[in-house]
């Protein structure tokens, strides 16, 4: 019975301490007109020879180039790193990824197991990684990070090779130095979190060998998100806003008829959702779980005082059962034996 009441009381606790979590859909109030963009990639072009810019919806053009920072290092330092992976497709072709709050090791699915977690995760402020030392290593990639101030509209993010793209003024770079093989480290929308595994992070996307001119192409769609401990508040620390979003994938070589027409490079296609996402964790008060346990340890102790009587009372049916039968059969032995003789 002891070992029943604890396991019962044990369950009740991890239930009391996961909290009831509830997913709702609402459409965003207030207006927001700013929202952040954090990327971490390496591509494998030197940092001269690539361009980055923002086009959005409202026309603005914002030269990212000027806001993020650049680092000169080795392909061979980031495509081996623990965690590299590339993008899979399920049966139906839909991509497969890990996002998620995370710790050490990863889980399927946006979102740690418990709100709490990631409200705990998401007060830690984010810092940018160091890049690698080279070591005399020979200087083959770029890494391109840092966040950029985007207007909250639909836009492309798109990363090209210079003298390409835009109308721009200056050397053209020459067509057998393009490769756009990249691996994001970071992609996400919002505060800087680096707890929070989006879908294209840690992935590498590498164009087939000597393939030059490759498109590489993503359309996300940004879903703004609320985790909360009760009742979201942006002025509480019991409360993150932030960003999910879903990722298609379409990335192929261009056709030698298409090289004038199609250019070449990495392209982010985004779309803010005019939706809010309120994903909410609910706990009992301390002493209403208290209530519920001494609730469990006395159903249990009632349960198991009526169990033993009934047993009793079963032992006692089963046991006057065997007397009649132990006595009937005296008798008529006693019958048999005194006999009757003809």
């Amino acid at each position: 019975m002891t070992i029943l009441s604890l396991c019962l009381v044990w369950s009740e606790l991890a239930r009391w301490w996961r909290g009831t979590e509830t997913h709702t859909f609402a459409v965003e109030k207030g207006v927001s007109h700013g929202m952040n963009l954090n990327l971490d990639a390496v591509i494998k072009m030197k940092c001269a020879d690539i361009h980055v810019n923002v086009q959005d919806a409202s026309g603005d053009r914002i030269l990212a180039a000027e806001a993020l920072y650049r680092d000169p290092t080795n392909w061979a330092q980031w495509v081996d790193q623990r965690g590299i992976h590339k993008l899979g497709r399920d049966t139906h072709g839909r991509l497969l990824t890990g996002e998620g709050f995370v710790d050490s090791t990863q889980e399927e699915g946006f979102g740690e197991e418990h709100v709490h977690d990631i409200v705990a995760l998401g007060s830690k402020k984010g810092r940018w990684g160091k890049t690698p030392r080279l070591w005399g290593r020979e200087v083959d990639s770029c890494r391109i990070y840092g966040t950029l101030e985007l207007n909250k509209v639909q836009g492309d993010f798109h990363i090209t090779a210079r003298g390409h793209g835009y109308a721009q003024f200056g050397e053209h770079l020459s067509h057998d130095a393009f490769n756009f093989s990249h691996i994001i480290n970071e992609l996400s929308f919002g505060p800087y979190l680096p707890s929070l595994i989006n879908p294209l992070d840690q992935t590498v996307n590498a164009a087939p060998e000597r393939s030059h001119f490759h498109r590489f192409q993503y359309f996300l769609s940004v879903v703004p998100t609320v985790y909360s401990l009760g009742h979201p508040d942006s002025y509480s620390s019991r409360s993150i806003f932030t960003n999910q979003y879903a990722v298609t994938e379409q990335s192929a070589p261009i056709p030698e008829n298409m090289e004038m027409q199609m250019i070449p490079g990495i392209f982010v296609k985004y779309d803010i959702e005019p939706i809010l996402l309120n994903i909410v964790e609910d706990r009992d008060s301390f002493f209403v779980f208290l209530i519920k346990v001494v609730n469990i340890l006395s159903g249990a102790m009632v349960a198991g005082h009526w169990g033993f009587r009934l047993s009793d009372w079963v032992n006692e049916v089963r046991g006057r059962r065997r007397r009649n039968a132990g006595h009937s059969q005296g008798m008529l032995g006693a019958k048999g034996d005194g006999g009757y003789e003809d």
